[in-house]
């Protein structure tokens, strides 16, 4: 049985004409933010994408089907789901067999884009090497799928609340490119500050699009990271990201807080330590790199064109 993906009426035209397109994913709308602010931001991220002349395909699982691209009434079911699943690789063919309704990751969000023909998207922070690595083995999914899928995630930088030098080391391995926008410090969700150097650097969406098309006509298989630091003006200080986190990551451990839990049990609790001005810096930075994103999408269908005149 071949599963196939059911397009939106925008996302279906868009693919028939050629026109730029950028996958978005869910589950920062089931499991990132709260509503209404959930589906306020996801609306405000597809406008965003609008803006910058593409088409905008939110990504999810609806009654066991593979969507690309929702109505603002399936948004606001989806924001309003309190028991949505949140749904890596290994989850993808329970969801569909039993019919449920599931939040996307980065890494589902890729898989079901690759099989839309979309090779572009924009989250927020991608997953990766978990703080205390060595003892629990604890490595998102979202890194070997970069490895595997032929999508590019524009994203702020590896989320602050895991082990980022690890992540980068790990990455190296897999062969996945790691590019930075204008900046040659690899940032780090929240804050612009890492400590990490970037292994590459662009300067403009129309660099990024070369590099991409210049690894998958190689026939180099996987991903690639577009990390785009937060905006400045709601970049946040790192010492007060590293103090949230610190006492998020003991809560956790005394909870006894595991696998696919630990994020989103983290993020609310820095969003809480914060006073919740590390949501206000979430939203920036998702809005933020769905402007590069669909910026990317355009310098690239642009090419795609060019090539096809010559």
């Amino acid at each position: 049985m071949q599963i196939k993906v059911k397009y939106s009426p925008q996302v279906q035209e868009a693919l028939a004409q050629g026109k730029p397109l950028v996958a978005l994913e869910s589950t920062i709308i089931t499991h990132g933010m709260p509503w209404p602010t959930n589906l306020e931001s996801a609306l405000a991220v597809e406008e965003i994408v609008r803006e910058e002349g593409a088409v905008p395909a939110t990504i999810a699982i609806l009654g066991g089907e593979l969507r690309a691209g929702l109505t603002q009434a399936e948004l606001e079911t989806l924001a309003k789901t309190p028991d949505a699943v949140k749904v890596s690789r290994r989850d993808l063919p329970w969801l569909v067999a039993k019919g449920l309704n599931g939040g996307t990751t980065v890494a589902a969000t890729m898989i079901i884009a690759a099989l839309a023909g979309i090779r572009v998207f924009a989250t927020g922070g991608i997953g990766g090497v978990h703080r205390g690595w060595q003892e629990s083995l604890d490595i998102s999914a979202d890194l070997t799928e970069l490895a595997a899928t032929d999508v590019a995630v524009v994203c702020a930088g590896v989320k602050s609340i895991l082990d980022i030098p690890a992540t980068l080391e790990y990455l190296e391995t897999l062969g996945v490119p790691v590019l930075t926008y204008r900046s040659a410090e690899f940032p780090a969700f929240f804050s612009s500050k890492s400590g990490c150097l970037s292994p590459m650097v662009a300067d403009n969406p129309q660099e990024i699009a070369a590099m991409l098309q210049a690894k998958w006509g190689l026939g180099l298989k996987g991903g690639a990271i577009i990390a785009n630091p937060i905006p400045p003006e709601k970049d946040m200080d790192p010492q007060v990201i590293k103090v949230a986190i610190a006492q998020a990551l003991a809560e956790a451990r005394d909870k006894d807080v595991r696998g696919k839990l630990v994020t989103p049990f983290l993020l609310a609790r820095v969003l809480d330590l914060t006073d919740g001005s590390s949501l206000a810096a979430n939203m920036a930075l998702v809005h933020n790199n769905a402007r590069l994103a669909a910026q990317i999408s355009g310098a690239m269908a642009k090419q795609t064109l060019l090539d096809k005149v010559e």
